[in-house]
């Protein structure tokens, strides 16, 4: 990679709870390089929402803090940036899709007003400028006689379409980095195709990177060239998508895609879901946090927490948190399935 756009470093955020101390995200390491569309993946509860607010320096104080690491944006660290600096760079050079459309629009205010706010802030526009501006995003990200709509309100908007004005938002600026939360969740599967379409379409007609949180694989597949896979707020897996899809090399991995169906006429694989539950993060296990739930533990999964290293000698710039080396016992698995088979009754 060349130099990245963002780069973060052994970052770890913790949330004080009656519980006790949750580690939401402990010790995240990656960078995204310029024009990529970068995917994380992985449960609820696994760190990737917290990632992106430890970014935007949206972290809820204060129960929530960043208690080390560094993020760095264009040689600057933003956890040592003064509040005044990360407002000048949130929704100017790094621009955020949340989750829920709905909840994160002002139901009191027009999406004009909303849009205006953003350009009027940032890039000092007139009040006429700020609307031919906001006028003309409506209508780049798709929204059918925008020159009217920017005065309506957002409950006026179907979810496909606040999506939509969201994205607008996010663009107004043209931001370097955009993050999106969740940008497809709730939405029919052709609003989400439309959605994801106009994504790739704005990266490349800008230029611009892109972190994509999602939990569906389905939409990594489809939108992203690189995946990182997040379990008890760590990294388990990093890959080109191509490769991870083809090749899981953790066991944590190889489960989320043996639960997703296949269309694709050569599997017949039954779905299976992951055994167990999320770990609690207040109280997680010791060792690596995903023994408890893993087909494949070793004795020392239960006591020792692996690092990452690469994922295997293909060089393909990969790493995966795991003592179990997948590819052997695929290897072996194979011959033994193929002797299975050829033995059974016809």
């Amino acid at each position: 990679m060349t130099q990245p756009v963002l780069d973060v470093r052994d970052l770890r955020v913790v949330f004080d709870t009656d519980d006790g101390t949750v580690r939401a995200v402990d010790g995240l390491s990656f960078a995204l390089g310029r024009g990529e569309t970068l995917g994380i993946v992985g449960e609820s509860g696994s760190g990737k929402s917290v990632t992106s607010l430890a970014v935007m320096g949206l972290i809820p104080r204060p129960a929530g803090r960043i208690a080390s690491g560094s993020i760095h944006y264009g040689g600057e660290d933003l956890l040592a940036a003064s509040p005044r600096r990360l407002r000048e760079i949130r929704g100017r050079r790094i621009a955020m899709i949340f989750q829920d459309p709905m909840t994160a629009l002002n139901p009191f205010l027009t999406v004009g007003e909303q849009l205006t706010e953003m350009t009027r802030l940032h890039l000092k526009h007139s009040a006429r400028q700020a609307r031919d501006h906001a006028v003309a995003m409506l209508e780049q990200v798709g929204i059918p006689g925008a020159g009217r709509r920017v005065d309506d309100y957002p409950h006026q908007f179907s979810g496909g379409m606040r999506q939509r004005v969201m994205i607008a938002m996010a663009l107004s600026c043209d931001p370097e980095i955009l993050i999106a939360d969740e940008p497809t969740t709730a939405l029919d599967v052709t609003i989400q195709a439309q959605i994801l379409e106009l994504l790739k379409q704005l990266r490349r007609d800008r230029g611009m990177s892109i972190i994509l949180i999602t939990h569906d694989l389905g939409v990594v597949a489809n939108a992203c060239q690189r995946v990182l896979v997040m379990y008890g707020g760590r990294i388990v897996e990093e890959a080109a998508a191509g490769a991870l899809f083809e090749q899981p090399r953790h066991p944590y991995t190889e489960g989320l895609l043996r639960s997703i169906p296949r269309w694709d006429g050569h599997s017949t694989e039954l779905l299976r879901a992951i055994e167990g539950q999320p770990p609690n993060m207040a109280h997680p296990p010791s060792g690596c946090a995903f023994h408890p739930r893993c087909p494949y533990q070793l004795p020392r999964c239960s006591s020792e927490s692996p690092s990452l290293t690469p994922r295997d000698a293909s060089g393909d710039g990969g790493s995966k948190a795991c003592f179990v080396d997948l590819a052997t016992i695929a290897a072996v698995a194979a011959p033994a399935a193929s002797t299975a088979a050829g033995s059974a009754p016809h």
